[in-house]
């Protein structure tokens, strides 16, 4: 039997709603940091070799202000994310929460970077409407929502108890 994790909305728990967020708001950080280092980067790092990808993975060039690596920027961009991630996902529904969950990450960031972040830079509003950035935005953030959830849902099973499957009692 595959593993039963919980994943109720907050407040429908046995705990206490303001214990709950805070452990939400913990795992998902984490949850989103560690998505973007592995799903994210490497979902970019096939885009790139593939030729499809306008930037390669794993930039260590200097983000403004502070001059931390741009891989690491996304990375805390992305456990910000997954903070929000976190706090909803108890309400997708259990049918189809896999795309629902690669279509909030695919969607959602994607539109942030493409309308605010890009523009902030001084670049263009969506990246200049290149489809291959557009495919880019889309796959990696996508991928991003998967992989969090997955960690999401492990660390959910790793706190409660409950990475033993149906049968195990």
């Amino acid at each position: 039997m595959r593993s039963q994790v919980s994943r109720k909305p907050l407040g429908m728990t046995d705990g206490n709603l303001a214990s709950e967020i805070a452990k939400a708001v913990v795992l998902g950080f984490i949850a989103g940091f560690c998505a973007t280092l592995i799903f994210h980067q490497l979902s970019l790092e096939i885009l790139w070799l593939a030729g499809i990808s306008p930037f390669s993975p794993f930039s260590m060039v200097p983000t403004k202000p502070f001059g931390v690596p741009a891989v690491i920027s996304l990375s805390f961009w992305g456990g910000v994310w997954g903070i929000v991630l976190a706090l909803i996902h108890g309400y997708f529904p259990e049918r189809g929460y896999w795309l629902t969950v690669f279509i909030f990450g695919g969607i959602l960031p994607s539109l942030v970077a493409l309308f605010m972040v890009l523009p902030m830079k001084g670049q263009p509003m969506g990246g200049g409407w290149h489809p291959t950035l557009l495919l880019t935005a889309f796959v990696i953030n996508g991928l991003w929502g998967v992989g969090t959830a997955i960690f999401l849902r492990a660390f959910a099973g790793a706190s409660d108890g409950r990475s033993k499957t149906k049968d195990d009692g």
